[in-house]
Parts: structure tokens; sequence; C-alpha cells
């Protein structure tokens, strides 16, 4: 071959030619309308989760305020009042003085812990010699193939005497009010509620931004609750009547489980019974924690969420990852328009709208929770932007929750490590 020849021929053989480049920016372009398109099916279905999401922050406030402005009734049986503890944590000498101060005239206290040489052991010791309600404690013994916690309450459901009509659980790091008890236990005088629960409102400790997304995940949780069918038990708050809990086999579903909630969850929807939500008893509690906490917390919650409830892991994990989706195709898309000098603000704001609706539903919740939980309205105000900013990036955590719960089912729960053969069997790994 020639050398004039090659002036030719190299482009062609190395694949320059005019006609590929041309082919390629074909390419390119077909693939950036596509993107496009796909853009816009997301964004208009975040705008109008958002929109509904609104609705639901907009229901929510308006639960609570009718709650609040409701008499509670006067129904009022004896409780038996169950307390798990494991281990002293910050401020729990006053979380368990609480408990033992409510404004109600007929219940008695059980503290469980697996054994006396927990360290909780001398701190419990203190706070039943104090209370003014009888108030024991119950050691459960070491677990086999479930939960510390589950067998703990275990134990202590076994020891409530007879004219206990309600079980009422309660968790050891939050502080309710003195109304709590009566409030929480007051519904179950209808006959058709399976069990009457809330949740923990979480407000930031030490630690920074870990401990601010921290609380502003668990208000999205929160505000999951609500005046419709959906609801869960949170171990931390429920109420139950006895017959009830003995009606629907509580404690068979708790055998061999790690989660006490969810677990009860499952045996009030399996005989078709309704849980009821108090938004009123809404527990204050301060988080403390830096980013391995935030995320080992998170990713407990969701692993357990995808061994206990399935469905509800799998949908709340598609609802956020496609709500990722639009806000990080939208701003890859404006920030290409940007590059190549093309108008690209429509989709700039277009992705704009997706976190401001998120943001205002956290608005809603925080509106919600100054009224139900008025002695915090200031310290919760000077907190506002956590449930407000952060609520635009919260599905990013839950995004990775839901995907780490995909391929594993091992926690690790106050030091002690469990992996979740399924929601009746568990293998302890470690203690």
């Amino acid at each position: 071959m020639t050398p004039r020849s090659w002036t030719v021929s190299p482009p062609l053989l190395f694949g320059y030619s005019p006609c590929n480049r041309l082919c390629r920016t074909e390419t390119v372009l077909l693939f950036s309308r596509k993107m496009v398109e796909v853009f816009y099916a997301l964004v208009v279905l975040q705008i109008l989760a958002g929109l509904y999401g609104l609705w639901e922050g907009y229901q929510w406030l308006g639960l609570a305020r009718r709650r609040l402005a409701s008499h509670p009734g006067f129904y009022a049986p004896r409780v038996a009042l169950i307390c798990p503890v494991k281990g002293v944590e910050p401020r729990l000498e006053q979380n368990l003085a609480a408990l033992a101060d409510f404004d109600y005239p007929n219940y008695e206290i059980l503290f469980t812990l697996a054994n006396s040489a927990d360290p909780a052991h001398d701190v419990l010791r203190r706070v039943v010699s104090a209370s003014k309600h009888p108030a024991r404690i119950v050691i459960a013994g070491r677990p086999e193939g479930c939960g510390e916690k589950v067998n703990n309450l275990r134990a202590a459901v076994e020891q409530v005497p007879e004219e206990c009509e309600v079980l009422v659980f309660a968790d050891s790091d939050g502080r309710p009010g003195r109304t709590w008890l009566a409030h929480l236990v007051a519904p179950l005088s209808d006959a058709r509620v399976g069990a009457a629960t809330t949740y923990r409102w979480c407000i930031p400790g030490t630690g920074g931004m870990a401990s601010a997304l921290a609380a502003c995940w668990n208000a999205s949780v929160a505000s999951q609750l609500g005046d419709h069918r959906r609801n869960f038990c949170w171990g931390g708050g429920t109420a139950i009547r006895r017959p009830v809990f003995d009606q629907v086999h509580a404690l068979e579903f708790w055998r061999g489980s790690v989660s006490d909630d969810l677990s009860l969850t499952r045996a009030l929807g399996h005989a078709g019974r309704h849980i009821l939500f108090v938004p009123e008893c809404l527990v204050p509690t301060t988080v403390a924690m830096d980013f391995d906490g935030l995320v080992e917390f998170t990713n407990r919650q969701f692993i357990l969420t995808s061994v206990y409830a399935p469905r509800r892991w799998m949908l709340a994990g598609i609802a956020h990852l496609l709500y990722c989706l639009a806000l990080v195709l939208g701003l890859g898309l404006f920030l290409g328009t940007l590059i190549s000098g093309t108008p690209g603000l429509h989709l700039f704001l277009l992705t704009l709208a997706v976190p401001l609706l998120a943001a205002a539903k956290g608005y809603m919740r925080l509106a919600a929770a100054t009224e139900l939980l008025p002695a915090l309205r200031q310290k919760l105000l000077s907190f506002g932007w956590v449930w407000t900013l952060l609520a635009a990036l919260v599905p990013f955590l839950f995004t990775w929750n839901a995907i780490v719960a995909g391929f594993t089912r091992r926690i690790s729960w106050r030091g002690t490590r469990y992996e979740l053969i399924s929601p009746t069997q568990t293998r302890i790994l470690s203690r």
C-alpha cells in the first residue's frame, strides 16, 4: 500500500471516521432523551407521592389535635407495667423513676432483666424501694433461641398477677409524662381495639449530625402510624388487655423471636385485631450516637422489618429508592445542561420540588410534635431544621437500610449478635 493511500485508510481502520463520530453523537443524544423521559416519569411520580405525603402529614397533625381535644375516658383497670432493662444507659434512673410516678390509681411495675449481675440491677433496686406503687424485679435467666428482651418479657408476663386486666410494655430509654399510662390504657375500653400503641419522638443529644439524622429518621417512622389499619405495635409503649394477649397467642409468637413488638403485631394481625395509635402518648427520647451507631441502629430496624414484616420492608425500600433515583437523575441531567450550555432550569426546578415536599411534610410532623409535647416546645423548635431540612436526605439512609436488609439477617443488639432464621427461629451467635 502506498503512503498516499494511508491518508485515508488508517482513520477507517481505527474507527475514527466522521460517520462513526456522527453515530456516537446520535447515540448519546438518544440516550440523553431517554434519560430525560425516565426523569419526567420519576419526578411526576415523586411529586404526586410528595403531595400525598403532605396530605398525610396534615392528617397526622389533625389526628394529634383531635386526640388532644378529646377526653381519654374513665376506663382504668388494674395494670401490670412491664419494662425490660439491660445495662446502664444515660438518665436510666430518672427514666425508670418516671415509670413509677404516673398519675394512675391502680398499677404495679415489673422490671425485668436477664440476671442480677447486670449493672442495672442496683439502679432497679433503688427505683423499686422508692416507688409509690408496687414494684418488683423479675430475673428472667439466660435466653435460648430468642432475643434477650423477648425472654425477659416472657418471664415477666408469666408472673403477672391474675387481677391485672391490662398489660403495658415500656422501654427504659424514654421518659413519658405523668398522664401517659392513663391515656394509653383508656382506649381499651372499646372491645374492638386489639391494642393501643404510641411511638418515641427522638431529640438530638450529643453526636452532632448523626444524632440529628437519627431523630429525623425516627420521625419518618412515627408518622407511619395514624388513624388507619396499617399500624404496628411499638415495644416502648403498647397496652393490651390480658385476655386479648392470651387469645392471639402472643407468647407463642414470641417463642423464637427477637422482635417483641413486630411479633405482637403479627399475632394481632393473624387474629384480625385492630391496633390503635395514641399520639398524645408520644415518648420523648434523647438520642446520642455517632455515624457507626446510626447505621447499626437503622440497619437493625430494617433487618427486623424484612423478617417480621417483609411486605412493609419491600414497599418502603421501593418508595425511597424511587425518591433517590429522581433526585440523582434530575441533578445529573441539570449538570449536563450546564456543561453543554443548553437550557436546563426546568429540570432543576422539577427536581427541587421533590425535596421541598419532603421538607414540608417534615414541618407538619414537627408542628404535631410541638403540640403533643408542649413542655418541650421551645427545644423542638430550636432543632426545627432537623425535621425539615433533613427530611429531604433521610430517604437515602432508608434506601441504604433497605438494601442492607436484603442481603443479611444478622444483627447486633445491646452486645448480643443474632441471626434471624425466621420470625419464629433465632440463632444466638455471640453474647
